[in-house]
């Protein structure tokens, strides 16, 4: 379907540089082929709005000769866009639908509060509402990413973690939502997650305050 397409505009551009070579016409100056209008999904209105007003900076004209990777660069700069699409609707429609990024946890750095987003990306303070854990500590983008796919793969639910806390021996301890403490060994992750979470859900151990799955075939309780 998409290769007919593409045929069937490749067509017409052929058709069009006939015309204008036999009639001297600039494709450029052709009116119905300008952009009259750029529709953008996918963030709130005035988001939307703001990226609208940078695309028109670029002065885009002829649907035919659309120069995309200036659209793409604005579009990747943005810290709350995970993905997007760019899709031409002839004859002079531009549509953009962006794909928000997952908005995963709020980290300090420079004395300032950010979100850390799936993209990798950090955004300024306007989430700061947002309940998402907090970060303690100083890890690189990609460590806490690989972290939460961890925490993702294991029977632990996100949702239920209140704070991180990322050491300089790079290991990880979690308090959830309920205050209780897990200590983390630095690898063997998933396996110490999903034995915490078995000792979690387990009715004979209640009230817990620290799970200690540091060490390893071994599990130290404090309640």
């Amino acid at each position: 379907m998409q290769q007919r397409k593409s045929k069937k505009i490749l067509l017409y551009l052929f058709l069009f540089w006939i015309l204008g070579s036999i009639n001297n016409i600039n494709l450029n100056d052709l009116k119905y082929t300008e952009i009259q209008r750029i529709n953008i999904s996918g963030l709130d209105q005035n988001k939307n709005i703001s990226i609208l007003k940078e695309i028109e900076k670029l002065n885009l004209n002829n649907i035919f000769f659309l120069n995309s990777p200036r659209i793409e660069n604005i579009l990747i700069s943005n810290s709350l866009i995970e993905n997007f699409e760019i899709f031409k609707k002839y004859p002079s429609t531009l549509e953009i639908k962006i794909y928000k990024t997952t908005l995963l946890a709020k980290i300090k750095k420079n004395d300032k509060i950010f979100i850390i987003g799936s993209n990798g990306k950090l955004s300024s303070n306007d989430f700061l509402n947002k309940k998402i854990p907090f970060i303690y500590g100083s890890p690189e983008i990609k460590e806490f990413l690989k972290f939460k796919k961890i925490i993702d793969d294991s029977k632990f639910s996100y949702k239920k973690i209140n704070k991180l806390y990322f050491y300089p021996s790079k290991r990880w301890d979690i308090e959830l939502k309920n205050n209780v403490i897990l200590k983390l060994p630095k690898d063997n992750l998933k396996n110490s997650l999903d034995n915490a979470y078995t000792l979690l859900n387990d009715k004979n151990f209640k009230d817990l305050k620290v799970i200690d799955v540091r060490l390893k075939n071994q599990i130290i309780i404090n309640d």
